[in-house]
């Protein structure tokens, strides 16, 4: 049974000033754990033997958390040419060059996690290495202060600690390839820790004394050499697969497409991968074993198996709410760790003809098709893949059914087995996306057994012929915390062509809530949290020049206030736990969604996607660092943003104008509800004054209040002059239907 080292390094300050790509690469965690355990220049025996036993080691796979870039900034340094100013030290602030550095910033209390995976270890350098971890103290440049923990774990723990990790976090795994694409990570190998030492030992003998002679004369000079480079080797992480494209054509008209029908893609998946397996065996005969296996024919595939096995789907035509959702091509995925050369694997599958014998070629079905590589991929764009496609997407669904474990084996439709059934369902989506390696979390999960296309087929449609039972197969839609890129295929049968999904048009989220961690600060200081809330996204939402938006400054680009009478900047609210003493939730909402009237651009809401995607931590003075769980997209239960007929106050509305001398306060607040009401696009509703505070002469009224509809209003509601900073908030509520006046 394998087993995996699994190291945590958590950084102090939440930042990483190193240069290069991210994730800090295994080679510069490597450098840092020779430099915590070295002592007196040199390695202590036990220690050494355990590096070198490290860096025969394959490749880590790298867990990060969210992050974000910081603020840049400019260091001046000298650029060591103190020659061009004749060797004088007092110069050297002439040769100064200027170097930016930009910090990427992330949760402190989230470490980065590096696996290794080894298959035996008699010497027990695991363990060794555990110790030497906890002598890192640096990781990055020299101001990345950082700590180190490690363990000894079986391989199936430490890939449920990683699929954790992704759930708690929503952090990254960046897995190893053997692909060429990807970003190269600087990883050690034989010789790394070797090539550390001579390099330490060669920068303090870079300096050496001697002489030259100038003029017949010879003269003492200090000359520098370059100290060795250390060694490591680049290996590619998170390589997209190999994509082969194919025209399902008539074998004697190759210009004319020849359609399979939707609800048989099981039965073509399984053609196409047995045709052409059987045809690269007969040209193959010595690789008949790993063409079994690479295929996923072999009956004791393995989890290393399933990684190195291509994908054979079908697409059906999609894009247009007519399209006929029949076959007419096939995509082929193999991927960077496939054991076979993609040349032997493409001969395999361009020209072949469905009906043929592999053996003699002999056409024995000249009613099936035959393979013509394609040269038009725009289809392929309409499932995220296709060339050049950079575009991501939040929102997907199936235009296969997805094949599900799930735990019940009828499909009743009464009542509470139907809500069962997909209750079960939902559990089973979220395991497939942990075996599908979906680096996203899903906000919301809907399953269904219609299609979701006017010309698709229900889920039970593709059951027969297959091993699959209808009641396991379902029809999903999914909403991500992040967008994703194609191909996203899940659930037990994604090599035979089920479980295939297509993005749908860019959706942007319209409010976004964090829960509160741990330490929730009391209700009390909800403006000061609201405040800081506010200062965090601005930070998040500053460029280079330091420009803010007035979509979270709520200010122009003069500094002064956007007020043209128009929403143009998020609201922000927080609510509380049951027993309302504490804060629990924190939820930026876009403006056009609070006021009805408001309208942003494209550009806008992409905006507001981004910056608050970015959001980890709210500094908040005295009430501490909060670290916020999100972002995530309002739940069907939540009360902020239920559709209801009538709403009461959780926050003390404040009205937006002043009541007038003589007038009477009561009335003075109804009126402005009632305009607020109309200035945001809502009906006009029915209001009863709660409670209503104010000062002697009438003046910084709040008022508590409920409000009828006539029809059901979707929430949120936020009214008055301060429902940007949490005021005149209103929760759905239950209450006699006929409202008061």
């Amino acid at each position: 049974m394998p087993d995996a080292l699994l190291l945590s390094v958590r950084l102090h300050d939440g930042r990483y000033h190193g240069a290069g790509t991210w994730p800090p690469s295994p080679a510069r965690l490597f450098q840092a754990l020779v430099a915590g355990v070295a002592k007196g220049g040199g390695i202590p025996r036990k220690e050494h033997c355990a590096l070198r036993w490290l860096e025969s080691l394959g490749p880590p796979v790298i867990a990060t958390p969210k992050t974000c870039e910081g603020q840049s900034y400019l260091n001046y340094v000298p650029n060591n040419d103190l020659d061009a100013k004749g060797g004088d030290p007092e110069k050297i602030a002439d040769i100064r060059t200027s170097k930016q550095i930009r910090p990427r910033l992330f949760d402190a209390e989230i470490p980065l996690l590096y696996c290794w995976r080894f298959e035996n270890d008699p010497d027990r350098y695991a363990h060794t290495l555990v110790e030497i971890a906890e002598c890192l103290y640096q990781l990055g440049c020299g101001v990345d202060m950082a700590w180190a923990q490690a363990e000894v774990l079986k391989i199936e723990k430490a890939e449920k600690r990683l699929e954790e990790y992704v759930e708690e976090h929503g952090g990254t795994i960046h897995r190893p390839t053997d692909g060429n694409s990807g970003i190269l990570q600087a990883c050690p190998g034989r010789g790394s820790l070797e090539s550390l030492v001579k390099r330490h030992k060669a920068m303090g003998e870079r300096f050496s004394r001697g002489v030259h002679e100038v003029k017949g004369k010879k003269q003492p000079c200090t000359t520098f050499t370059q100290p060795p480079k250390p060694r490591f080797r680049h290996v590619a992480y998170d390589s997209p697969p190999t994509r082969l494209l194919y025209d399902l054509r008539h074998p004697a008209k190759t210009s004319k497409f020849q359609a399979w029908p939707l609800t048989g893609i099981v039965r073509l998946t399984e053609t196409v991968r047995d045709r052409a397996a059987d045809q690269l065996a007969a040209f193959l005969p010595n690789e008949v074993a790993c063409i079994e296996r690479v295929f996923g024919r072999a009956h004791d595939l393995t989890e290393a198996d399933k990684a190195r096995r291509i994908r054979i789907t079908p697409l059906p035509s999609t894009g247009h709410p007519n399209a006929e959702s029949s076959i007419r091509r096939v995509l082929i995925e193999i991927p960077p760790d496939c054991p076979l050369p993609v040349r032997n694997l493409a001969w395999a599958f361009s020209g072949l003809h469905l009906g043929s014998d592999p053996e003699t070629g002999e056409i024995r079905d000249d009613s099936l098709p035959a393979l013509v590589e394609a040269d038009d991929w725009r289809m392929p764009a309409h499932y995220g893949v296709g060339q050049g496609r950079k575009q991501a997407f939040r929102l997907w669904r199936t235009i296969t059914p997805v094949a599900l474990p799930t735990r019940r084996g009828r499909d009743r439709q009464e009542g509470t087995e139907r809500a069962d059934n997909e209750k079960d369902a939902v559990s089973a989506v979220i395991k497939a996306l942990r075996h599908a390696h979906v680096p996203a979390r899903a906000e919301t999960i809907r399953v269904q057994r219609e299609p979701f296309g006017a010309k698709g087929a229900r889920a039970d449609a593709f059951a027969p012929g297959t091993r699959f039972a209808p009641p396991k197969l379902w029809h999903i839609e999914i909403a991500f915390s992040a967008p994703l890129h194609g191909s996203l295929i899940l659930g037990d049968g994604r090599y035979l062509g089920l479980g295939l999904m297509a993005p749908q048009k860019q959706t942007f989220r319209e409010a976004v809530v964090f829960a509160i961690g741990d330490d929730a600060p009391p209700a009390a200081a909800r403006t000061d949290i609201l405040t800081a809330l506010r200062r965090a996204l601005m930070a998040l939402d500053r460029d280079e020049n330091g420009t803010l938006a007035p979509l979270f400054s709520g200010h122009a680009a003069d500094g002064a206030p956007a007020g043209n009478g128009a929403h143009q900047h998020v609201f922000l609210a927080a609510d509380t736990t049951p027993d309302g003493s504490r804060l629990a939730r924190l939820y930026v909402i876009r403006p056009d969604l609070a006021d009805r009237k408001s309208r942003l651009s494209d550009d806008e809401k992409a905006r507001f996607e981004r910056v608050t995607g970015k959001l980890q931590t709210v500094r908040a003075g005295p009430h501490g660092v909060l670290r916020l769980k999100g972002p995530a997209a309002p739940g069907p239960d939540d009360q902020l943003f239920a559709c209801s007929r009538i709403w009461t106050s959780l926050t003390d509305y404040r009205p937006t104008r002043h009541a007038g001398r003589g007038k009477n306060p009561q009335d003075a607040v109804i009126a402005d509800v009632l305009m607020e009401c109309a200035r945001r696009g809502l009906p006009r509703p029915h209001v009863t004054l709660l409670e209503l505070d104010g000062g002697p002469k009438g003046g910084n009224l709040r008022a508590r209040l409920r409000l009828y509809f006539d029809v059901a209003v979707p929430g949120p509601l936020m009214l008055g002059r301060n429902s940007h900073k949490g005021g005149g908030l209103f929760s759905a509520a239950q209450g006699p239907a006929d409202g008061g006046q």
